[in-house]
């Protein structure tokens, strides 16, 4: 799994965070998405696959 985000897209939410919290945080400036890490282990899939499902804009992407 590879994961992508975009940062414009990124509404703040904090949704990601609390569903993949090894994976991605946030800016403490604007609340903005970080990717922790881009290529997560597999035991993370689920959460990520979670917190791609749940982003209200659509600012993640999964490549499996």
């Amino acid at each position: 799994m590879k994961i992508t985000v975009d940062q414009e897209a990124c509404c703040g939410s904090g949704l990601c965070v609390l569903r993949a919290d090894r994976v991605f945080d946030q800016r403490e400036e604007d609340g903005v998405v970080m990717l922790l890490e881009e290529a997560p282990a597999p035991e993370d899939f689920e959460e990520v696959r979670a917190a791609a499902a749940g982003c209200p804009t659509g600012a993640i992407r999964l490549a499996e």
